[in-house]
């Protein structure tokens, strides 16, 4: 996706259109802080749907692998990213129901006419990536090369089997 692909949120969902493709990881700016490498990218489809209440709706899925900076350990890994996301399209001034705003199957966003698609996938990235990123098993830097530290109480521990 070189040039930026922008629709309406609200006829793509009605049309029922289709749209898929790939967003070079380099062009989603708002990522590269949380990545060791921008390299590659990310295969995405979304597809226009219509709700039970007239509502236009939007599955976008995106999948790729991710190069991001492990907390604990800090090196790099990747992480392999599967994202499903249901949106639903709303009117400005439309309110939403108890039983809506509860249901975490769909998340909610006001109607656009003009959504760019690189931007739609760079939020659902960011909002799908862990807060603390890390490895499954991974040990603390530099605590396999650290010397092991005597603590200045041993010399006690040996004295209190003298004093009894």
């Amino acid at each position: 996706m070189s040039r930026p692909v922008v629709i309406d949120s609200q006829e793509f969902g009605r049309e029922e259109g289709s749209l898929q493709g790939e967003v070079p990881v380099a062009t989603l700016a708002r990522l590269h802080d949380l990545l060791t490498d921008t390299a590659g990218s990310l295969r995405f489809r979304i597809d226009g749907r219509r709700a039970a209440g007239g509502r236009s709706q939007l599955l976008l899925v995106v999948d790729g692998v991710l190069s991001l900076l492990c907390q604990r350990c800090l090196d790099a890994y990747e992480y392999p990213l599967h994202l499903r996301s249901l949106l639903e399209f709303i009117g400005s001034d439309e309110d939403l129901t108890q039983e809506e705003l509860e249901d975490d199957a769909r998340d909610f966003l006001p109607h656009q006419e003009a959504l760019d698609v690189s931007v739609l996938i760079e939020d659902e990235v960011l909002l799908a990536l862990p807060t603390a990123p890390r490895h499954e098993e991974c040990a603390l830097p530099g605590s396999g090369a650290a010397p092991a530290r005597v603590s200045p109480f041993s010399v006690l521990a040996g004295l209190r089997g003298k004093v009894d």
